[in-house]
C-alpha cells in the first residue's frame, strides 16, 4: 500500500545530482531502496491494479525505471539518474509507437501524464494527417484540455509543417505530443492520497491515449 513519498527521498535526489559517483551511491543505497524504490513499486501498482480493473481491455503492463544509466550513452554524465519514473504501457509488438502513461519525481519537481515520447516522423506525419482529414475529434480533446490541469508539451518544429489556426494550432506542429502536470515536491506527494489523484489523472487521459493509440495504426499504413 503506497503511503506517500518522503523528504529523505528528495533529498536522496538531489544528493545523487550533486555526488553523481558510486561510492556516494553505495553510502546511500538503502535510502534509494527504501525511499525511492520502494514507494514507487507500490504507487505504480495500486495505480495499475486501479486502471486495469476499471479498463481491462487496455491491457497495459506496469515498469518502474531503473536508477543506472546506460553505460553507452553517458555523455560525460555520471552513471546516475537523478529522477525515477513508473510507465503504464502496452506490451511492445509490431507498432513503433505507443502512448505511455508515466508518474515521474525528480529532485525540484514530480509530474505525471501520458505521451508519446518515442514518437516517429512516421507517427506524427499520421497524426498530422488525421486533422486534416477530420480535425473535430481531436478538437473537442483539445478544449477539453484546456480546462483541466494537464498541459500540451513536445517540441515543436522550428520550421512548421503548416500553418493552422485554432485550438489544434499548438498540436500540429510538435515532434512529439505529451500532456503533463507538474508540480513541486511538497504536499501532496508525501501522502498516501496521491495515488487516488493520479488514478483521476490517468482516467482523465484515456481518452486522450486512445486517439493517439488509434494513429499508431495509421503509421504503419506510411
Amino acid at each position: 500500500m503506497f503511503t506517500g513519498f518522503s523528504q529523505d527521498a528528495v533529498d536522496f535526489l538531489w544528493g545523487i545530482r550533486f555526488h553523481n559517483e558510486k561510492s556516494w551511491f553505495e553510502a546511500h543505497k538503502e535510502t534509494y531502496l527504501s525511499q525511492i524504490i520502494q514507494p514507487m513499486q507500490a504507487l505504480g501498482e495500486q495505480v495499475h491494479q486501479n486502471i486495469q480493473a476499471t479498463h481491462p481491455e487496455l491491457g497495459l503492463t506496469l515498469h518502474v525505471s531503473r536508477i543506472y544509466r546506460d553505460a553507452r550513452r553517458l555523455h560525460g554524465r555520471g552513471p546516475y539518474k537523478d529522477h525515477i519514473w513508473f510507465t503504464l504501457r502496452k506490451p511492445k509488438d509490431s507498432i513503433r509507437t505507443q502512448p505511455v502513461f508515466y508518474f515521474e519525481i525528480a529532485p525540484e519537481y514530480y509530474s505525471y501524464g501520458m505521451g508519446c515520447y518515442d514518437a516517429t516522423p512516421a507517427f506524427m506525419e499520421a497524426f498530422r494527417r488525421r486533422i486534416d482529414q477530420n480535425p473535430k475529434p481531436l478538437e473537442k480533446l483539445a478544449h477539453h484540455l484546456s480546462h483541466s490541469e494537464f498541459q500540451l508539451d513536445g517540441d515543436c518544429y522550428k520550421r512548421p509543417k503548416k500553418a493552422v489556426d485554432g485550438i489544434l494550432k499548438d498540436w500540429y506542429n510538435r515532434k512529439r505530443i505529451a500532456l503533463i502536470h507538474d508540480e513541486n515536491c511538497e504536499g501532496l506527494l508525501f501522502q498516501p492520497e496521491l495515488s487516488q489523484k493520479v488514478i483521476e489523472g490517468f482516467e482523465f487521459l484515456i481518452p486522450y491515449y486512445l486517439y493517439l493509440h488509434s494513429v499508431s495504426a495509421d503509421e504503419l499504413l506510411l
